[in-house]
């Protein structure tokens, strides 16, 4: 059984954030039912990129939430639910008749989990944008990428996945546990630039000691430290270079074949030769053969696997990090125990009626 087996979760289908955390939630072993929009019940019209993977484990049910006999019916599994996530734009539940005042008055111990990139509140509220924006206004962005160039998006996992998704499912989850106890859920309001911002916790305390400056790509882990950062090697591969204590910087020198007093790690005024000098030996070999030197050593130093090779890496592969359920994914996570959990394929849909005679 999983630690979340007997909730029942509903989630208002779209893209990013909301559909990664009702996956997070199924993994946990919810039952989450995902609504979607439909004119015909049973039979959804529209899936996201990814659904194949960022759907699983929960049963499609299609609603035409303009449609009045449909409305009712989500009101009624509502009735049942332990919670709800939603990701549409502030406003957009309330005037379809589905906003936290009303469901509280139909269930009030529901959790209502809401995600936006700006928040309910504030003057940018209800202005549009994506990853990229709020990770931009948390002031996240502007720590990464290359000095002499613009600030490079690091994918969309700060903003929608770490800063938006993870933080609407740790919401959820506190607010679940309360309402276990009260009887009474809460609104949970997770911000995609609240959340981004909250990741940057570290920089700030750095920054205010003196230790962190806004110059990218010369501070101790924006890849300005020769010992912290990617090397190209002879064959277009990578190696990942992740030696900040004293004790593996001195494996990292050792495997190089550098003498430790020609390479003085904590000098910043030298880190631009001696990351020259890295790059220049890294070069000289291919990535594997790298790999191969430091893999019994200390010197955190590894492969930059990429995706289709990281799934069939003996260390992946033995800890059962990816699993094969038509498509090649990354399995549940974090684990309860020794064994990986497996990927619950995506159920066949079901209709309005079926899902409330599931849910009583």
């Amino acid at each position: 059984m999983k630690p979340l087996s007997g909730l029942r979760i509903i989630e208002f289908d779209g893209l990013g954030p909301v559909t990664f955390a009702g996956m997070v939630l199924a993994d946990l072993g919810a039952e989450v039912l995902r609504l979607t929009r439909g004119a015909t019940a049973g039979a959804p019209v529209f899936t996201d990129v990814g659904g194949e993977i960022l759907h699983r484990g929960r049963a499609a049910v299609a609603v035409d939430l303009k449609d009045s006999a449909d409305l009712a019916r989500v009101h009624d599994l509502i009735a049942s639910a332990d919670a709800l996530i939603e990701g549409f734009r502030p406003g957009v539940m309330e005037r379809l008749g589905l906003g936290p005042d009303v469901c509280a008055a139909r269930n009030p111990r529901l959790v209502f989990g809401r995600i936006t990139g700006w928040g309910q509140t504030g003057p940018m509220a209800r202005q549009v944008g994506h990853d990229l924006n709020y990770i931009a206004l948390s002031g996240a962005l502007s720590m990464m990428g290359e000095p002499d160039r613009p600030p490079r998006p690091p994918l969309n996992v700060v903003g929608d996945y770490g800063g938006g998704a993870m933080l609407l499912v740790t919401g959820v989850l506190a607010a679940l546990l309360e309402a276990k106890t009260t009887g009474q859920g809460r609104v949970v309001d997770a911000a995609m630039t609240d959340g981004s911002a909250l990741l940057t916790s570290l920089f700030h305390a750095l920054g205010a000691r003196g230790l962190w400056n806004e110059a990218r790509g010369t501070n101790l882990l924006d890849g300005g430290a020769p010992f912290y950062r990617c090397y190209a090697c002879r064959d277009g591969r990578f190696v990942a270079v992740g030696a900040l204590e004293p004790q593996f910087y001195a494996a990292l020198l050792a495997g190089l074949k550098i003498p430790a007093d020609e390479a003085p790690q904590y000098d910043p005024a030298g880190w631009p030769g001696l990351q020259a000098r890295f790059a220049e030996l890294f070069a000289t070999r291919d990535r594997d053969d790298w790999a191969a030197l430091f893999a019994d050593t200390d010197a955190c130093v590894t492969p930059v696997l990429t995706m289709a090779e990281a799934p069939v890496h003996p260390h992946n592969a033995a800890r059962g990090a990816f699993a094969v359920e038509g498509v090649v994914q990354p399995a549940p996570a974090p684990r309860f125990g020794d064994q990986a959990d497996r990927p619950e394929p995506q159920p066949e849909p079901l209709s309005l009626d079926e899902a409330l005679a599931r849910w009583g």
